[in-house]
C-alpha cells in the first residue's frame, strides 16, 4: 500500500511539473499557478500520510 502511495505522488508531482511548462509555453501564468499547486500539494499529502503510516 506505500507504493501505491508513493506511485500516485510521484504521477502528481509529474502531471504538475508538466503543467507548469506548458503554462509557461503558452504564456499562461494562471496554468503555471495550478501546476505549482498540484505540485506543492501531492508533496505536502504525500509527507503527511507517510509520517502517519510510520
Amino acid at each position: 500500500m506505500k507504493y501505491a502511495l508513493i506511485v500516485g505522488i510521484v504521477l502528481a508531482v509529474a502531471l504538475g511539473v508538466t503543467v507548469v511548462v506548458l503554462g509557461g509555453a503558452d504564456d499562461s501564468p494562471g496554468l503555471q499557478l495550478i501546476g505549482v499547486g498540484l505540485v506543492v500539494c501531492a508533496v505536502v499529502f504525500g509527507v503527511r500520510s507517510l509520517r502517519r503510516r510510520g
